[in-house]
């Protein structure tokens, strides 16, 4: 592909986004979302991989099946051929990987005939992520040296059909069938009348690494009825043969702790790795909607003023990682020295916060113990307190606890605005219709003005899941609003969230 940077024409980027989970995507994919100026979706793609796309790239959902408006295969190819033809960089994103029944020859046709140059990124197909997450050996020493994959919906211009399944019926190994659930009747019969048994193990493995993924398993001849009477729909693949019978000692997958739960964090944009990230390890399905927005202050004038006055004071405080995040920006765009601070020490009020100041290599000289909120770092500081000259940076709103106590301890004390939290008011609608159908199972909680948002924002629909507290301020909040919390984390911090749902669910599941 390097060869080509210097054609007039941009490259595109045939790109396989795999199964679903994100973590099972290519680095060399994340590479090509980094330099896209048009992604173009299957909508089976997780959504998590966009994150990976630049700021202002243009991204574009193809469409779902049976649901409008969805683009032809024609119109995929003109848009592609279009947007490289005016030098703009192209991803296409597909579900699985471009050349197992993606129709990918299309679309490298359509490239080749406009004389634009592509590139190809596998990805892992369904057939091959089922083995590891659905604990079905595709190969079996005793039942299957080698595996079929077929398509079970075939072209409907072809004059007959090309899967021969007589032959098809005496392959010495494992069959995997892609979207096969609406011909599911005709291709088991098929089957069958080829000379394959009707007690043939099938394994039905429904979207497959994705936080809801199912696996059912039955016989080639009581597929069709299975099918019929779960109503299934795609995405689905059915693995055929003896080693469909045969099942991993470990299902690692559909055992951990919150696999199943459907789980909404509501912590600002940007923010949400701390939660996103653990939750989904532990099999959740994590869903973002942001509660609260983190913006600069609309007047930098007080922050600018107190950064040229830090050397007087005695204590710098930090009550969030984001009053640390936007204070040492804008010190650094003011041309800030660390020398500045050799006389003054910095207060955190959890790790959360001293994690963040490690990012620019400063540590916390105090932090309270155990509790982390606005009184027990009021205490860890008041036994020397008096006559010094603290200033807290805060946000434009929250509790005023750790500036009285301070100078009830005898402190100087002032306090400068770093940035303004700022409430969402317009939900995800699907994350809405999601919560009012009760099929949200938890909404995340992290801070008292995210329970005002949410309160707002969703009103009487946030009873219908769980709500999980970080501390006992967000809790008190909560129930000031009219919402009791189902759980609330021992230990003030994102890890001790996950604990407190993850102890909750398994309690539950234990009965």
């Amino acid at each position: 592909m390097r060869k080509y940077l210097a054609h007039r024409f941009g490259p595109v980027y045939l790109v396989g986004a795999g199964p679903g989970d994100p973590g099972l995507f290519t680095l060399r994919g994340v590479e090509t979302l980094r330099r896209a100026d048009l992604v173009l979706y299957d909508y089976l793609v997780n959504p998590q991989l966009l994150e990976h796309a630049r700021t202002g790239a243009e991204l574009v959902c193809l469409g779902r099946h049976g649901r409008a408006p969805r683009l032809s295969q024609t119109e995929i190819n003109a848009r592609m051929v279009e947007a490289a033809q005016q030098g703009r960089t192209v991803v296409r994103l597909k579900a699985g990987d471009p050349a197992v029944f993606a129709r990918f020859g299309e679309e490298t046709d359509a490239l080749t005939a406009a004389g634009v140059p592509f590139e190809i990124v596998p990805g892992i197909t369904a057939a091959l992520a089922s083995g590891s997450h659905a604990g079905i050996p595709l190969t079996h020493r005793k039942f299957a040296s080698a595996v079929a994959l077929v398509t079970g919906h075939e072209d409907a211009d072809k004059c007959e059909p090309a899967v021969e399944y007589r032959a098809l019926a005496s392959f010495p190994g494992t069959i995997v069938m892609y979207m096969g659930v609406t011909t599911v009747g005709e291709w088991s019969a098929a089957l069958i009348e080829g000379g394959k048994s009707a007690s043939t193990p099938v394994a039905i493995v429904r979207r497959c690494s994705w936080s809801d993924q199912t696996v059912q398993r039955t016989t080639l001849g009581g597929l069709p009825a299975l099918v019929a009477e779960q109503r299934l729909r795609p995405p689905v693949i059915f693995i055929v043969g003896e080693a469909a019978a045969a099942e991993s000692s470990v299902s690692w997958f559909a055992t951990r702790p919150l696999f199943g739960q459907r789980i909404i964090v509501t912590r600002p944009e940007g923010q949400s790795f701390a939660l996103r990230d653990p939750l989904q390890e532990l099999g959740a399905e994590v869903r973002i909607q942001p509660a609260i927005a983190i913006e600069p202050p609309a007047d930098w004038s007080a922050v600018d003023a107190a950064i040229g006055r830090v050397s007087e004071f005695d204590w710098l405080v930090f009550s969030s990682s984001n009053g640390v995040r936007m204070w040492f920006d804008r010190w650094w765009s003011l041309g800030g020295d660390w020398r500045r601070l050799a006389n003054t020490k910095l207060a955190a009020i959890g790790p959360g916060t001293s994690d963040e100041l490690a990012k620019y290599h400063l540590r916390a000289d105090r932090l309270p113990d155990g509790e982390y909120r606005a009184e027990a770092l009021a205490q860890a500081l008041n036994a020397e307190a008096a006559g010094k000259r603290f200033l807290l940076v805060r946000a434009s709103r929250g509790r005023e606890v750790l500036a009285e106590q301070l100078q009830a301890a005898g402190g100087h004390v002032e306090q400068v605005v770093a940035y303004r939290s700022v409430d969402v008011t317009v939900p995800d609608a699907e994350l809405t219709g999601l919560l009012h159908a009760g099929e949200v199972d938890w909404v995340t909680v992290t801070s008292s003005a995210i329970a005002r948002s949410l309160a707002a924002m969703w009103g009487d629909a946030l009873r219908r899941a769980k709500l999980a507290s970080i501390s006992p301020i967000t809790s008190q909040t909560l129930r000031e609003l009219g919402f009791t919390p189902h759980v609330e984390a021992t230990e003030y911090t994102m890890p001790g969230l996950v604990d407190a749902i993850v102890r909750s669910v398994t309690t539950d599941a234990r009965g």
